[in-house]
């Protein structure tokens, strides 16, 4: 199903528009989107995730499949993430988009002692992943760059959810804010490179991630919407947008919001479903 090395390099050199594009969490939602979006364009594509038949599966129902690579891996396994890179990068003979994608979500209480573990594993998966899954590339895309590459680009993943601080979501929150500030530090960090950072904050998507929320989600966007406008931001190189465009006024909106009013409004607030209402003992 996929192709040599030699048979992706000679698609690359055919055509100087083809992008080589990496995404993490690419098994489902946003990152089966953007990865759909993507090879809809002519991209090469490298997906990752743990689920390898759904990725295989996926890779094989992409245009052009032969020129695709899955990558069965943990995102928080860091020396999977290593030997992903190096071989996307290796096959592709570089690479101009990394998304780090992958996250996940539930609804956290710091006073449930049995939520700290959940908070951890939000937190090493939103935030601690985006780094380990750019770190391997940032070598590559430096040397790329001063070769005269343009068009080079890491994305991060962040949320309307990281502006305020949501009741019932201080481990997401609190992840999504951190990779909104950690993209920024990391964008003029690279900028001296060539290396543009673009940080995209999504409001409300549907995916398997939203479906479990048993409360209205304004401006709901489908996925594939979503990832034609994610497509347009990161082909721009814009350093931060929030998908869709309407959720753009309501996140300024709760950043010029007084401390009193936001939890005056936020305070009967619904609570996403926790780990344990997810998931309940057999």
């Amino acid at each position: 199903m996929l192709a040599s090395a030699d048979q992706r390099r000679l698609h690359l050199t055919t055509s100087s528009t083809v992008k080589r594009v990496f995404i993490t969490g690419a098994s489902s939602g946003l990152g089966e989107a953007l990865a759909r979006e993507y090879a809809s364009r002519g991209a090469c594509v490298g997906l990752l995730a743990r689920r390898e038949a759904a990725l295989q599966q996926i890779a094989a129902s992409l245009p052009n499949p032969s020129l695709h690579a899955i990558y069965p891996a943990d995102v928080n396994d860091n020396a999977a993430l290593r030997a992903a890179a190096a071989d996307f990068v290796q096959r592709m003979g570089g690479v101009d988009i990394v998304i780090a994608n992958a996250g996940i979500s539930y609804g956290t209480l710091t006073e449930r002692s049995g939520d700290l573990e959940v908070f951890e594993r939000i937190i090493r998966t939103n935030v601690v992943a985006t780094a380990a899954t750019f770190a391997p590339f940032i070598d590559s895309m430096k040397t790329q760059a001063a070769a005269g590459e343009r068009g080079l680009r890491l994305v991060g993943i962040g949320s309307v959810a990281g502006i305020r601080g949501l009741p019932g979501a201080e481990a997401y929150s609190a992840s999504k804010a951190a990779v909104i500030s950690y993209c920024e530090s990391l964008r003029i960090e690279l900028r001296r490179h060539g290396i543009g950072v673009v940080t995209i904050a999504p409001g409300y998507i549907d995916t398997p991630m939203t479906r479990v929320n048993d409360y209205p989600m304004p401006f709901l966007l489908r996925a594939d919407r979503f990832a034609q406008r994610a497509w347009r931001v990161i082909d721009a190189g814009r350093s931060y947008a929030v998908i869709p465009w309407p959720m753009r006024g309501v996140s300024w909106l709760l950043r010029a919001l007084p401390n009193w009013l936001y939890d005056a409004l936020f305070a009967r607030a619904p609570h996403k479903p926790s780990f344990d209402e997810l998931n309940p003992p057999p």
